[in-house]
């Protein structure tokens, strides 16, 4: 689980262009959105299409992005859950 949270911290930065970001700077519970790293909605549709194209998982809803969303941690749960692995 682990090295999924790094892959999906190093895919937000690179993937969302998140500048004078680290990887290590990410803490695994702090809010993706908002106050936590600052995502914002234009984010979270890119963040759908890189996790059904890295992790083979679609997110269906709003309903079920807010969930994954919420941190590093939810989201590594959430693919972990529809990979069968979790």
């Amino acid at each position: 689980m682990d090295t999924l949270k790094q892959q999906l911290k190093e895919m937000i930065i690179k993937d969302l262009k998140l500048q004078g970001v680290a990887a290590s700077e990410i803490s695994d519970t702090e809010p993706l959105f908002g106050d936590g790293l600052g995502l914002d909605s234009l984010d979270a549709v890119e963040l759908v299409v890189l996790i059904q194209k890295h992790h083979g998982v679609q997110i269906a809803d709003m309903e079920e992005g807010q969930k994954a969303f919420v941190s590093i941690d939810a989201l590594a749960s959430f693919i972990a859950e529809r990979q069968g692995s979790g």
